[in-house]
């Protein structure tokens, strides 16, 4: 059993995430700014702890992840501005580092986006024609965050990032999943997808193995 403390735990992400742990036996705590959004917080029956925290205070992430084997973060900045997304991550290990050398430090897995994935062609993802302005902006500030994570050592801080493929939407859970690195994963219709249930699956098998330390990784059907 690994302690998880979990980060935009009430997101379309996160709440698979959150369910996916679960039921695997892992001990979830949701990190969240009003736990009365989390249905059937603090009841232990299959809701997992509900601590109040704010992701981009690292003082608050510190308080908040002492104690635990892994930090995940699936927060996104909703409506508001993107380039949050970058705060997120330097709170995220700062939160972290400021625990100092007397217990282990938690390792940290965020979840970023497929905007700077490599097509087969060459291109990155957010290089296609016709990308909106607004999704173009959430890409490249996933694009910084995954920049700055590859500034943190990982001998100081264990981290992984985690791409979706191309389209991610709710759907079913197979349990199955390709792999990829920096290099966007397509079907032999050169699609590029998967279900936030499997990206869920994909997510917690990295929180068992610990395969992709100081990397990024992307997984797709």
């Amino acid at each position: 059993m690994t302690k998880i403390a979990l980060f935009g735990a009430t997101g379309t992400i996160g709440t698979r995430v959150l369910h996916e742990a679960l039921r695997r036996g892992h001990e979830v705590t949701a990190v969240v700014r009003d736990p009365a959004k989390l249905p059937g917080s603090g009841s232990g029956a299959g809701a997992g702890a509900v601590v109040r925290g704010d992701v981009l205070d690292p003082a608050s992430v510190g308080e908040a992840v002492a104690g635990h084997d892994v930090v995940v973060s699936a927060f996104g900045p909703g409506p508001g501005n993107p380039a949050v997304l970058v705060t997120a991550a330097r709170s995220l290990i700062g939160g972290v580092r400021s625990l100092g050398a007397d217990a282990p430090a938690p390792r940290v897995v965020i979840v970023g986006g497929a905007g700077s994935l490599r097509t087969p062609g060459g291109p990155r993802v957010w290089d296609q024609p016709g990308v909106p302005a607004p999704v173009l902006a959430l890409m490249h500030a996933h694009g910084d965050a995954l920049d700055y994570l590859r500034t943190v050592p990982v001998e100081e801080v264990r981290w992984t990032c985690l791409s979706p493929a191309a389209q991610i939407a709710p759907g079913e859970r197979t349990g199955t999943y390709r792999l990829g690195l920096d290099d966007l994963v397509v079907d032999d219709e050169g699609l590029s997808r998967i279900s936030t249930e499997d990206f869920a699956v994909a997510l917690v098998d990295e929180i068992e193995r610990d395969a992709h330390a100081g990397r990024r990784f992307t997984v797709a059907h």
